[in-house]
């Protein structure tokens, strides 16, 4: 089917059309959302996001301005970006612990990089209990220091203060 049909036969509702459309581009566009996104599961999600919003918004497409395609694979990056940074994401990623996160990165490379072999669990157990944590959320789980400020009741001054301290005490041990 050529793309000006296609295009044409999904602004008249025609739902073959877009049967055709998803066994046609679905794996390339799944691809664009995987490279922003990670996990299979949300990048499946964000697919079925973008689907709807090519049906809903067809009317938008304009061919004078770019290919069909081009278009579709935009929404798709968009959708996965909006998605990435979206509350539901950093929320999750915010309950991993530190050991489930240094799991997920050692499991990710090929190479064995335990924290004990580069000496960083050593580096941060050296740390203040008040400066381990703050830097533990900061760089483990994703909160910024707006974020610990509000939701541990502690002053933004004291986070920046504490994280400043426990980073300039890790550079002093490490040189």
């Amino acid at each position: 089917m050529e793309e000006s049909e296609l295009v044409l036969r999904l602004k008249d509702r025609d739902k073959n059309a877009m049967a055709y459309l998803y066994d046609k581009y679905s794996a390339a566009l799944l691809g664009v959302a995987s490279r922003i996104i990670k996990d299979d599961d949300i990048s499946e999600e964000v697919l079925q996001d973008v689907f709807m919003k090519i049906w809903n918004k067809i009317d938008q497409y304009d061919a004078s301005r770019g290919r069909f395609f081009t278009w579709m694979m935009n929404l798709t990056r968009n959708a996965a970006i909006d998605k990435l940074r979206s509350k539901e994401i950093s929320r999750s990623s915010k309950t991993d612990s530190m050991d489930d996160y240094v799991y997920r990165v050692d499991s990710r490379n090929s190479t064995e990089m335990h924290t004990d072999g580069i000496g960083v669990r050593a580096l941060l157990n050296d740390l203040v209990e008040e400066q381990k944590f703050i830097l533990e959320k900061v760089y483990f789980e994703g909160f910024t220091h707006t974020e610990i400020a509000e939701e541990y009741d502690i002053p933004l001054g004291t986070v920046k203060s504490r994280l400043r301290s426990a980073l300039k005490h890790m550079r002093k041990k490490l040189a």
